[in-house]
């Protein structure tokens, strides 16, 4: 037996009030899809704009976030990972002084027992070594003379410098105890002295005095001048060229040992009288990795809102040809009691769905860019945490700025008009 009375009242719909008029958030939902899903294709490619420019923007912010600490961390390691050790007196001064405050040649012994140390050499400069030749004979015209850099070293000096031995070998400390004639040159100076294999061992003359040529360096990042200079041994330059004492040792360290060096350097490479030596070591470069890290991510940022620019464009273009294929739609629509909020809300809906869809596939694709050029790089990928959860909201506020227009043309359109141009 059913029961007679009133039927109980059910949950209210969702309505939006627009204007005077009342719209159902459901119809309001069904209508856009509708929309959407007539043509399939269009929406597609109307939506393929955002997720272009949102891909680009995930993918540049991205790569550029990867980018930017790759490059921070490589002048990280080459910066903070120097340590240079000085003698606070002069030479003159050294000499009065007597070898109680001077730096000594063996720094290699004093320094690599050190817990942080990687690699070390002491060098000075040689004056008044005279020109550097390859003949014996003196070239009135001087092509085969260069005044080139002479600089005496410990046999570390060139793995302190992080220097890359192209061809041949450095010289050890057999060399130096010997006081072999040896020489390793730079690169640059190998080119101009067209000197391209040592394995013939050529000759070369630093004033009157013959060297043989071991090794050439090609790459010195602590040190670009190494690339046009002659290196000789220690012991050579003492005994030919008359110098005495090292002026300054180079230390490499491993990262974030240079203050724990640069502390115990002094009292290493002289026990009687530390204070006599000077040891620095670079601050910690926070600014300038913000800088770089900024510029960086101006750059690709401007490129990434480009793109979305374009997409933007693109999703206002289709959507203003939606509007106007739609005219005889629009003109039933407001015929049959339609209010021009109505309309206008119906395609920034649209406009703003396919821009929502977009910042999705966009942002998962941007993601998946990111991790592709990190791996095929061999990089760590860094991306913010809110990019991806930001790219849909973008998206829709993209979808919904570039819809305005076409949605304001169309609410404006009157109902006569509308239904004789639609057919």
């Amino acid at each position: 037996m059913s029961r007679v009375g009133p039927e109980p009242p059910g949950p209210a719909p969702v309505e939006v009030r627009v204007g005077s008029g009342r719209i159902r958030l459901r119809d309001l939902l069904d209508e856009t899809l509708a929309g959407i899903f007539a043509r399939p294709g269009r929406a597609a490619l109307t939506t393929l704009g955002t997720v272009l420019g949102l891909a680009s923007l995930v993918a540049t912010l991205g790569i550029s976030r990867t980018a930017g600490n790759q490059i921070v961390e490589r002048f990280d390691e080459l910066q903070a990972t120097q340590v240079t050790v000085r003698a606070r007196q002069s030479a003159d001064q050294q000499e009065r002084a007597g070898d109680g405050t001077a730096l000594p040649w063996d720094v290699e012994s004093r320094l690599l027992a050190l817990n942080g140390v990687v690699a070390a050499g002491a060098v000075a400069d040689v004056p008044s070594s005279g020109a550097v030749r390859t003949v014996p004979l003196i070239d009135p015209e001087g092509r085969t003379e260069r005044t080139v850099p002479v600089l005496a070293a410990s046999p570390g000096f060139v793995d302190a410098v992080r220097g890359h031995i192209a061809s041949g070998r450095t010289f050890d400390s057999g060399h130096v105890r010997r006081g072999d004639r040896v020489a390793v040159i730079g690169s640059d100076l190998a080119a101009d002295l067209a000197i391209t294999d040592v394995d013939r061992q050529p000759g070369l003359f630093v004033g009157d005095e013959l060297f043989t040529v071991i090794g050439i360096v090609d790459e010195s990042p602590r040190d670009r001048g190494v690339l046009g200079s002659v290196i000789i041994t220690s012991r050579v330059a003492e005994e030919r060229f008359d110098v005495s004492r090292p002026e300054r040792v180079i230390i490499e360290t491993e990262l974030g040992a240079t203050q724990l060096i640069a502390g115990q350097a002094a009292l290493a490479l002289n026990p009687n009288a530390p204070e006599s030596l000077s040891a620095s070591a670079p601050a910690p470069p926070t600014r300038a990795r913000e800088d770089v890290q900024a510029d960086v991510n101006g750059l690709f940022l401007l490129l990434g809102v480009i793109s979305l620019v374009v997409g933007a464009i693109g999703i206002a273009n289709v959507t203003l040809v939606t509007v106007m294929e739609r005219t005889g739609e629009i003109g039933l629509r407001r015929a049959i009691g339609a209010r021009r909020r109505h309309i206008a809300t119906q395609f920034l809906c649209e406009s703003a769905a396919m821009g929502l869809v977009g910042g999705i596939v966009g942002a998962s694709a941007g993601i998946i860019v990111v991790v592709a050029v990190s791996a095929a790089r061999d990089w760590t990928p860094l991306l913010d945490p809110w990019l991806p959860f930001a790219a849909p909201p973008v998206g829709a506020l993209v979808g919904l700025v570039a819809g305005l227009y076409p949605s304001i043309r169309a609410a404006r359109m009157e109902p006569v008009d509308a239904l004789r141009s639609g057919l």
